[in-house]
């Protein structure tokens, strides 16, 4: 059976993090994840985890000045300081909750100096915990002038900086939208994944919408022999409880 995660980043959002993470247990989500829970006490959040039995799968680093448009911190030269008191604020927040997977995010840059702080910067992230560290390639469309751009790209990071706790975050639908041929994709990467994801293509809504088959994609995993839950990273069309049909017929 395919088991999943519910990204509380974007299902239930409407809630306090607590209750979300009781919501997403009482729809049957074998886990849960987060983009940024730190306006939450870590304390709060164990025990909703305790008490629900469900995982912590992971959580972002902070994006820096949203307002300003900037979207993550670790590949931009001459902010090294910040992005390392990011990356030990999620370490941190990780340990608390015992969250398995911390996603480092680049941010918006390009050129050889930030592909440089980029692994100064995963280099320091995967020496100070043993927990997962996750880059995630985010398609143009969504997020255009991001220095993660590619699995490709992903891949040769992954490579050059040969730390056994780095690893992809891939994202079908961020995928589906800059590569496409999600299947083959996943099949050749599936080595250096961390973490799956799924939305539709191209709006990002449940995933028994939009172009991507799903059906082919969860047998595709589930021959792979992936076990772990799989994070539904979508956002509803209306309210989240309304939206789970699709979670029903595969955990049911």
């Amino acid at each position: 059976m395919t088991r999943f995660s519910a990204n509380l980043g974007f299902l239930w959002n409407d809630l306090p993090l607590p209750e979300a993470i009781r919501a997403a247990k009482a729809s049957g989500f074998h886990a849960v994840e987060c983009h940024w829970p730190y306006e939450t006490a870590a304390p709060v959040i164990k025990a909703a985890l305790e008490e629900t039995g469900l995982d912590m799968l992971g959580l972002n680093t902070v994006r820096g000045d949203v307002s300003a448009g900037e979207n993550g911190l670790s590949a931009l030269p001459d902010r090294q300081a910040e992005a390392r008191a990011a990356i030990d604020q999620a370490i941190d927040y990780a340990d608390a909750v015992d969250a398995a997977a911390i996603h480092v995010m680049a941010g918006k840059a390009t050129g050889s100096k930030a592909h440089a702080v980029f692994l100064e910067n995963l280099a320091y992230a995967t020496d100070r915990t043993r927990r997962t560290i996750l880059i995630e390639p985010l398609n143009r469309h969504d997020a255009p002038g991001y220095f993660l751009e590619s699995t490709t790209q992903a891949k040769d990071i992954i490579a050059e900086l040969a730390r056994p706790n780095l690893k992809l975050m891939f994202d079908c639908y961020h995928v589906g939208r800059s590569e496409g041929d999600v299947i083959t994709r996943l099949t050749e990467l599936l080595p250096i994944v961390g973490h799956i994801q799924i939305a539709s293509v191209p709006y990002r809504r449940q995933p028994d919408h939009g172009e991507l088959h799903y059906p082919s994609i969860f047998a595709k995993i589930l021959e792979l022999g992936w076990q772990r839950p799989i994070g539904a990273e979508y956002k509803p069309d209306g309210q989240t409880d309304t939206s789970l049909g699709w979670l029903r017929e595969y955990t049911h």
